[in-house]
């Protein structure tokens, strides 16, 4: 075998939970290591491991992007009451990718993988939909209470002179929950500066959209951001690319986005863009084919699949049954990362083999060699339902 291809800096490798993390694997053995002498510095975000290093391991691994640059993220379990109970954990632990995002700032984007074979639930949409995803505070950072009994819930504010601001949330007569959440401009700032900047990249028009109508202070301000740096920084440059960008409702976007052919930018909220996320992904074909990157303000990216571990599927492989599981979107967060890293760099090689790789499993894919998922979704005359191996493997034979 030739030499393998050379890296000089690290990637960040975040590995992570349950059938992604067997896919993980199976990647890097079939597909990476075979031919890329891979440097990672390597970060154990399994669920277990965050719990015995009472999440250190997290925050460690989001400063270390901080300092290479580049990560690659395998799906990580959020803790619920009853993943607490399965793995014995000392807490109900915060979203790793909140307190990833938390620390990187930036904003998501995910664009669906669009193969022939599988057409979009939308008729109309003849190009992918990408959507920008503001990664900061919201409720993945909330602070929330039950409330038991009577109880009058305040928003207090506490200036720095020691001065409050008091505003009543609810009188509450029985027992209910109340939660608190929050943005800052310089996070929205960054935020509109990234879609601006990724429309322009991508020459195609940027929408965006929020509750402003209801949420006259919180959101309004999501929108008068966007409005005042779009005017004063992006308006010549939109103009001069022939690019739009618009403001509307969320509710007027959701409407104008299922009547489109596709090919925008649909700038969403933090909630909004994590709900709008899975649905485009399922519309266009599976959730696991969407890339998914966080795009730091101050040129960290962190890529990653942009679906969860697949819990039932490795349920069966513990009892040694082989799963269909597809390997797509974890395998497109390896290939963006190696890109990204190789045109930082200036490694052509890397950069090349990033895009060998996705080319190849687009033509397994096409070819009709597919995992159980895509079978159900494909249009394709003769297509074979393979495993995950199996499916790495095929996607091997054609580089």
């Amino acid at each position: 075998m030739a030499d393998k291809i050379k890296m000089t800096t690290p990637l960040v490798e975040m590995d992570g939970d349950e059938m992604t993390r067997i896919l993980w694997q199976m990647i890097k053995d079939i597909l990476i290591v075979p031919y890329v002498d891979l440097k990672t510095e390597y970060y154990d975000l399994g669920m277990k491991h965050r719990d015995d290093t009472d999440d250190q391991v997290t925050v460690d691994s989001a400063l270390a992007t901080k300092k290479y640059g580049v990560a690659v993220k395998c799906a990580t379990i959020t803790a619920n009451a009853a993943r607490v109970k399965e793995y014995g954990l000392k807490k109900m632990w915060a979203s790793p990718n909140g307190t990833i995002r938390a620390i990187l700032d930036g904003t998501v984007f995910r664009k669906p993988i669009m193969v022939k074979g599988i057409r979009p639930l939308i008729p109309t949409w003849e190009k992918p939909i990408t959507i920008a995803r503001h990664a900061y505070g919201d409720i993945y950072k909330n602070a929330e209470l039950r409330v038991d009994g009577p109880a009058k819930a305040e928003l207090v504010v506490t200036g720095a002179d020691g001065k409050e601001i008091r505003r009543t949330i609810m009188d509450f007569q029985d027992a209910g929950i109340v939660q608190g959440v929050y943005n800052t401009d310089q996070s929205i700032s960054n935020f509109a500066r990234s879609c601006f900047n990724f429309a322009l990249e991508q020459k195609e028009d940027l929408w965006f959209a929020t509750k402003d109508t209801v949420s006259k202070i919180y959101d309004h301000r999501f929108k008068d951001i966007f409005q005042d740096i779009y005017d004063a920084e992006y308006k010549e440059k939109f103009e001069a690319a022939g690019i739009e960008y618009f403001y509307t409702l969320i509710d007027d976007v959701v409407a104008r986005v299922v009547r489109s052919k596709g090919g925008m930018i649909w700038a969403c909220k933090n909630y909004d863009g994590d709900v709008m996320s899975d649905m485009m992904a399922t519309a266009f074909g599976s959730l696991a084919m969407m890339t998914s990157v966080l795009v730091s303000p101050d040129g960290c990216y962190e890529y990653e699949a942009a679906h969860g571990t697949v819990q039932r599927h490795y349920y069966r492989y513990l009892k040694g049954e082989k799963t269909s599981t597809n390997p797509v979107a974890t395998l497109f967060a390896w290939t963006g990362a190696m890109r990204k890293r190789g045109q930082l760099d200036q490694l052509p090689d890397l950069v090349d083999f990033a895009g060998r790789l996705e080319n190849a499993t687009l033509q397994t894919l096409e070819e009709g060699i597919m995992t159980g998922d895509l079978v159900a979704v494909s249009s394709l005359p003769d297509k074979k339902k393979v495993n995950s191996e199996e499916f790495l493997e095929a996607i091997r034979e054609r580089m």
